[in-house]
């Protein structure tokens, strides 16, 4: 999947006015994800992506290859997204599954099953329901 086809899938998907929104939201979904997860994770799933959406995860990288693996809850994860996004939280939600749902149509093999396993269960939900599905 190409940078313009991504970005037009989330607008679409996430019911965004403009592709700078659909930019912003990617860039805060993945930049919240890019900090959540193992650094090697993070790594893995940017390589699969169009470069300019794969660096937002590479921007939490810390030296060492450890990652930042921050733990973090289900409403953090919401918070961070919206701030970074301008949104509201029930915005933000709907933005990071809508996100999160274009990202594993764009990515091969199981790399978005193992992001899901990384996350704690309060937070998988983002991956499971995609941008139809209901968020529990």
């Amino acid at each position: 999947m190409q940078h313009d086809e991504f970005i037009g899938q989330v607008q679409s998907r996430a019911h965004l006015a403009s592709r700078g929104d659909a930019e912003r939201a990617t860039r805060a979904t993945l930049e919240t994800v890019g900090e959540r997860i193992p650094e090697g994770l993070a790594d893995n799933l940017a390589s699969q992506l169009p470069h300019e959406i794969g660096e937002h995860l590479r921007r939490t990288e810390v030296l060492g290859g450890q990652g930042t693996g921050e733990h973090f809850d289900r409403q953090e994860f919401v918070d961070r997204v919206a701030d970074r996004a301008g949104v509201d939280e029930p915005k933000a939600a709907h933005v990071a599954r809508a996100v999160l749902e274009v990202v594993d149509e764009a990515t091969q093999g199981h790399i978005m099953e193992k992001v899901r396993d990384s996350l704690p269960p309060d937070i998988r939900g983002f991956v499971d329901s995609g941008s139809q599905g209901r968020l529990d």
